[in-house]
């Protein structure tokens, strides 16, 4: 029975275990090459333990293959010199690297790069991407052949371990599928010709790489979905690349991530059931003797242990998983599997990646920061007293890294328990897995000793009197009322999930702000048995979120029965008995119309809680600022401007103005990594 940390053979190189960090994109090429920022980011998981990373997430061989989400560009020899640093920092610290290439076909957007024509099998167009393809000639057929061959020259020079062709959702999967191959030539019609291109490929680039360079295909098991490629295709694709004698390694996905649902099922966010194709896995494993890794949505140890063990994969792939925690893999070797940091879904890297963002994880800020911020706190030369007032996910972030680095920490919070926002974040369905952030950071300064003081409404002579050397404000924000007439009629989604107040009936929810929070609130309501109207005044509904999240979020919320309505705003509020009469503006028309509700719930955001800060602010050490330099290159944030006080003094996350849960993170790690 294979275990997690058993090396691997495959073919002539031997994996120092069965972990990998799969092939994704994380939007920090420059100018479609993998520099210090790329380099850096694959260099801390090596460090961390994986066995293998594969890059370039859909790295595209030819122009007409354009970036939308990031990826880099082997069609020119430019790159070569990158991948060749690239290879060489990841192969100092012991692992292995492949890079991913591909060519998107109708996977991408026709006007942008050098606005081509997308290409395809056929001319039918993806909702996700949106371009209406060109049926592929004969002549763009031979071209790209010759595109995945120089592709391959460029990536073997520059000194990878291997390549991985993907085929799941970009052309070749796209000629394999008949949902998107209607040809009737000899690329068109039964499995044997739809595989066609595909074997032309392998064939001409085996050719060029010779017999000892790996060589994995990232292949559909079951695309899911009616009409589209069955588990009993997809055992017979795999028997034919087995066939082929060219394929070395081959990577399992399963559906069809045609549109953002789809998408959502494939790259999985909190909501949906974590890991759930690993027996798609198995079936090829069982139909083939080639080598077997699969990754999707497996987000902890047991997960991927059972994987294995279990013998539906030879290799697991923890991608979003090392994301939060580069260093899973040193941890579970040295018995600390219960400190690694946890991916629990939030999906927020995929999600900014598909808004055309650099990728991070939403509460490990260091990720995709390694030239600024350390995974690895270094411990302080000088013991100081840090107070933390706030035990949100910002307070909890700054006492953590504080007490890394060897300092005395006390941290104050004024309710019975940890968490902040979280508590109120994690009622509702869909996203109650957000706990696990809370969880983990209570843990974590609990283990290393952070004197913990609940129930303690702080104030200005309570921290002076115990003399601290650092203040860290992390007191959060407040839910104002909105400053519209009526606005003292509503109810704040805070009242509403912490149960102060009770709703129920027919209920108006105004969301200014489009993100998690009305759709939490939103399930909470729906769950509650409430009738929920989720009103908007931008165009879209929870359009601050990215595809896979909202696409879970509007689902879940539909199915409940609650309904969406866009670009209007809250006017006023008149109490009509025991009711609520409110008056809606469109933003576009100014038209006003009337609704009569039983209540009238508000998500608009939160008002600092800043007044410790602007106490303690004239008499510490810098008047509380933070020197934004310094802050952003990783420095000693702190500028001696009264020297005549003790303390330093910053405030982070809400309690400066309403951002996220990574904004107050980010802080956290920011001001403190150099305390």
């Amino acid at each position: 029975m294979a275990h997690l940390l058993d090396p691997f053979q495959l073919k002539h190189l031997t994996l120092r275990n069965r972990i990998v960090s799969t092939s994704h994109a994380p939007n920090f090429v420059e100018d479609g090459h993998p520099r210090d920022r790329y380099r850096l980011y694959h260099e801390e998981k090596a460090k961390g333990g994986v066995a293998l990373t594969v890059v370039g997430g859909s790295t595209n061989i030819a122009p007409d293959s354009p970036s939308v989400f990031g990826q880099l560009y082997a069609g020119d020899d430019s790159i070569i010199p990158w991948f060749r640093k690239l290879t060489d920092g990841v192969h100092e610290h012991g692992a292995a690297i492949m890079c991913q290439i591909t060519h998107m076909g109708r996977r991408t957007a026709w006007d942008d790069g050098h606005w081509l024509p997308v290409l395809a099998p056929s001319c039918i167009r993806e909702r996700a991407h949106r371009a209406f393809p060109k049926v592929m000639e004969q002549e763009d057929i031979d071209r790209v052949i010759g595109n995945f061959v120089s592709a391959a020259r460029r990536c073997q020079l520059g000194g990878f371990d291997g390549i991985e062709i993907l085929s799941h959702s970009h052309l070749l999967g796209q000629f394999l599928s008949p949902l998107t191959n209607q040809r009737d030539d000899e690329y068109g019609g039964v499995l044997e010709n739809r595989m066609r291109l595909t074997l032309q490929v392998l064939d001409a680039v085996r050719a060029e790489v010779g017999s000892e360079f790996i060589l994995s295909m990232r292949i559909t098991g079951d695309e899911l979905t009616e009409g589209g490629l069955s588990a009993e295709d997809c055992i017979a694709v795999a028997r034919m690349l087995e066939k082929s004698g060219h394929v070395d390694l081959l990577n399992i996905l399963a559906g069809a991530p045609y549109d953002d649902l789809g998408l959502a099922e494939w790259v999985r966010p909190m909501g949906l059931p974590a890991a759930p194709h690993i027996t798609v896995a198995g079936r090829i494993r069982d139909a083939v003797d080639l080598p077997i890794l699969h990754a999707g949505g497996i987000a902890d140890i047991a997960t991927a242990r059972h994987a294995v063990t279990g013998g539906f994969v030879d290799l697991v792939g923890m991608t979003r998983a090392q994301m939060a925690d580069p260093y899973l893999v040193e941890k579970l070797a040295r018995g600390g599997e219960e400190r690694i940091r946890p991916c629990v879904g939030l999906g927020y890297c995929v999600d900014r990646v598909n808004q055309g963002k650099p990728a991070v994880c939403g509460h490990n800020a260091a990720t995709g920061r390694e030239q600024t911020l350390p995974h690895i706190i270094a411990h302080s030369d000088t013991r100081k007293k840090v107070f933390v007032v706030g035990g949100g996910p910002g307070g909890l972030e700054a006492a953590r890294v504080c007490a890394l680095r060897g300092h005395e920490v006390v941290l104050f919070e004024a309710s019975d328990r940890l968490g902040g926002q979280l508590v109120l974040a994690s009622k509702g369905k869909t996203r109650r897995q957000v706990w696990g952030v809370a969880d983990w950071l209570i843990s974590e300064v609990t283990v290393l000793g952070v004197d913990i003081r609940l129930n303690t409404y702080a104030e200005a002579n309570d921290v002076l009197s115990e003399a601290p050397d650092v203040v860290i404000i992390a007191t959060g924000g407040w839910p104002e009322p909105l400053a519209i007439p009526g606005g003292d009629l509503t109810i704040s989604s805070w009242e509403m999930l912490s149960g102060e107040a009770r709703v129920s009936g027919e209920v108006l929810l105004f969301d200014e702000v489009g993100g998690h929070p009305a759709a939490v609130t939103a399930d909470a309501l729906a769950g509650n048995g409430c009738s929920v109207n989720l009103v908007t005044p931008d165009r879209a509904i929870l359009y601050d979120l990215g595809p896979t999240t909202s696409a879970v979020a509007l689902r879940d919320l539909a199915a409940n029965g609650v309904t969406f309505t866009c670009l209007q705003e809250l006017a006023s509020l008149v109490r009509e008995d025991d009711r609520v009469r409110a008056s809606l503006r469109h933003v576009l028309t100014r038209n006003v119309t009337e609704r009569l509700v039983d209540h009238v719930v508000v998500e608009h955001g939160l008002s600092p809680m800043a007044e410790l800060y602007l106490d303690l602010k004239p008499i510490s050490r810098n008047h509380g600022q933070v020197e934004h330099k310094a802050l952003i290159d990783g420095g000693f944030p702190f500028v001696d401007t009264n020297q005549c006080s003790q303390f330093y003094l910053a405030r982070i996350g809400d309690a400066v103005t309403s951002r996220n849960m990574h904004a107050a993170i980010l802080d956290a790690l920011r001001v403190c990594a150099a305390v």
